[in-house]
């Protein structure tokens, strides 16, 4: 068992991908918290396909795919709040638009290229033992900077998300926090566009943010469960990856959905399993 567990490990690129996959499972869960609570899933999935463009673009002008990525990602989420914010449209409308325009382009320049079927299968799907220590390092910059930012801004990001009268009553700036909220989402997205890939990062935002909601009913305790299960999603679908050879996206993707099954069925008081077997125990969550 000390084996299968420390052999991985011998390979840098592995230790490398288990840094990199952590401090994402760790990032997109804490922030996908408030993707879950404030219904955004559709949200997430829409601004992760958006960046297809600023990275087709970065590909063609030979820059860097993940500041063009951040860039698309920044540019639709700002669209998003300037069109909702003018209160013509609703938020899934302006989200609608953008995100298939976004794609449309991102395709349409995506097609010019005639690798890209191998040279941006890896953004699409994620390449986790492709992480070189650059990508650790910004990952490791932009992660911390989201948190800290979730940290400091803790209080305000409640009101605005339940509370939206009594922010207007102390005069919150509602429009800007909702923006920056925007923001915080679209780096997220960024930074783990190389562990899980744009197809996969919407699950990785929801998913163990929708687990932890099924034990708790505080929020800070919330994303310290849902930041547990994206680590500990992370380190073992890349485990399972390297043992059986599959794509290390969707085995990170897959892990974290076999907890939310598991809860969903077993959660305390939530559980469906407790309609069936009621002599069980039912214990209060935190």
């Amino acid at each position: 068992m000390t084996e299968w567990l420390t052999a991985p490990l011998a390979y840098e690129f592995m230790q490398r991908g288990l840094m990199a996959s952590t401090m994402v499972g760790i990032l997109c869960a804490v922030v996908g918290c408030y993707v879950v609570l404030r219904s955004m899933a559709f949200l997430g999935d829409a601004m992760a396909h958006a960046i297809l463009p600023g990275v087709a673009i970065a590909y063609l002008l030979q820059g860097n795919l993940m500041l063009g990525a951040l860039v698309a990602a920044l540019v639709v989420a700002l669209g998003i709040g300037f069109f909702t914010r003018q209160g013509t449209i609703k938020e899934d409308t302006a989200i609608g638009i953008l995100f298939t325009a976004a794609l449309s382009f991102g395709v349409a320049l995506i097609s010019t290229i005639k690798t890209y079927a191998v040279d941006l299968t890896h953004i699409l799907f994620g390449n986790v033992l492709g992480v070189s220590e650059t990508d650790v390092w910004l990952t490791a910059g932009l992660g911390l900077a989201v948190l800290a930012t979730i940290v400091l801004l803790f209080k305000e990001f409640l009101v605005i998300s339940f509370d939206p009268v009594l922010a207007a009553t102390i005069r919150l700036p509602a429009d800007r926090l909702r923006n920056l909220m925007l923001v915080l989402i679209a780096v997220t997205i960024v930074v783990s566009m190389q562990t899980v890939g744009v197809g996969l990062v919407a699950a990785m935002l929801v998913t163990p943010g929708a687990t932890a909601y099924l034990l708790t009913r505080r929020l800070p305790t919330m994303m310290v469960i849902a930041a547990i299960i994206g680590a500990f999603s992370s380190v073992a679908g890349l485990y399972l990856s390297f043992y059986i050879n599959v794509a290390s996206g969707a085995a990170v993707v897959l892990i974290a959905t076999m907890i939310f099954l598991l809860v969903f069925l077993f959660a305390p008081t939530r559980g469906i399993a407790w309609r069936y077997l009621p002599g069980l125990k039912r214990i209060e969550p935190a």
